[in-house]
Order: structure tokens, then sequence, then C-alpha cells
């Protein structure tokens, strides 16, 4: 298994498919390293679509999508699934057909692999997040197992807190005292 990107890397180069929509004829954009530039960015990855957990935390992530845009973030959700698997999802599956979220389609594994977060037998991602400043720096990853799901609001606790440039001692909650 190839190592997993951590902090202080580059976030590797990319250019993917992705689903941005129902509506006909604008389901589909192509999403590169250009496209984040300049502003701070999530890409949180599932390992499969038509799923039970992925859903769950899809859904999460778009509940919260204010919350990220009130941080000047975008939320990029991604698997090794191509951008017609993840259209079909979106549009037979209640929870998913109202997102605002960009679903990247990586079914080539390069981004993946690059990130170095394919489990080592099943080939698909592991529940990887990944938080990138506007000089495309990883600042933050998590990586669950397979069978667990992330937590949301720690994603953004943890982006409220790389925003501040201050130290922010344990279980910080923006609004509190940073340390000096």
């Amino acid at each position: 298994m190839s190592r997993i990107l951590s902090i202080s890397q580059p976030f590797p180069r990319f250019s993917v498919p992705a689903v941005v929509s129902l509506e006909q004829g604008k389901e589909f954009i192509t999403l590169n390293n250009d496209s984040i530039k300049g502003k701070w960015s999530v890409f949180f990855f599932w390992p499969l679509d038509f799923t039970f957990v992925c859903p769950t935390e899809i859904a999460e992530f778009n509940k919260a999508i204010k919350q990220f845009h009130d941080r000047d973030c975008e939320l990029y959700g991604a698997s090794t699934d191509s951008q017609y698997v993840h259209l079909a999802w979106r549009k037979h599956h209640e929870d998913l057909k109202n997102l605002e979220i960009a679903m990247l389609a990586d079914n080539k594994k390069e981004l993946s692999e690059a990130l170095g977060i394919l489990h080592p037998v099943e080939k698909v991602p592991f529940r990887a997040t990944f938080i990138v400043d506007p000089e495309g720096i990883i600042r933050w990853v998590s990586v669950n197992d397979l069978s667990v799901g992330r937590n949301v609001k720690e994603v953004i606790r943890v982006l409220d807190a790389l925003q501040t440039d201050e130290l922010c001692p344990c279980n910080w909650e923006k609004g509190q005292a940073t340390l000096n």
C-alpha cells in the first residue's frame, strides 16, 4: 500500500469528471487543481456508491454546506465510481437528490492512488477527509476504516481552528480563546 499523503504536502494534481446537477445537459463538469485554487477545500472520499454508510455521510456534509460556505470553503465528495454511477445514485437515493456537493468520479483511481487512500485488498478508497488550504497544501487528514462513518462537526471544528492561524488547545471550538 502506498503512503497516505499528509499535512504540509501539496494536494496532488488531478483532473476528474464530477456530477454537479440532475438537470439534463448540466449534470457533468471537469474539476481540477485550478478549480480549487485560492479557496479552502474539503475533499471527502467514500468506498462505493449504492452502499449503506456512504449516503449518511454525504447527506450530513450536504446539510452542513452553508457552514462550509460561510467559511469560504468548498466541499468535494469522491469515490472511484464513474460519473454515470454517481448520477444514477443521486437520481435514485432520496437523500442525494438535492446535493449541492460535487461528486468527483475518480474511476481511474489516479487521485486515490496519489493520496495513498486505496484499501490494499478491496482497492476502494478508505473514508478519507482532507482539508486543503487556498495554496493547495494539505492542512488536515483523517482516515477511517471502510465500516466507520466520519464526524462532519469535527471537520468543521478543525477547519475553524486552521483558519484562525493561531494555537488552538484541545477541544477548542470557534468563539473560544486561542493560546498566546
